[in-house]
């Protein structure tokens, strides 16, 4: 039987400020085209197809 999945606890001070920063980092991140159409191709290949 599966273990219960505790909750996320919640980030506060200087984890949370760690965590807002990279996040605005990452959304800022330019990436080039191919580098984008590799990925889009991994994802691709280990989707699941809903019927």
């Amino acid at each position: 039987m599966a273990s219960k999945v505790k909750d996320t606890p919640v980030l506060r001070g200087k984890d949370a400020e760690r965590f807002n920063k990279k996040m605005r980092e990452s959304e800022q991140k330019i990436i080039s085209k191919q580098e984008y159409n590799r990925m889009m191709a991994v994802f691709k290949s280990v989707r699941i197809v809903e019927n």
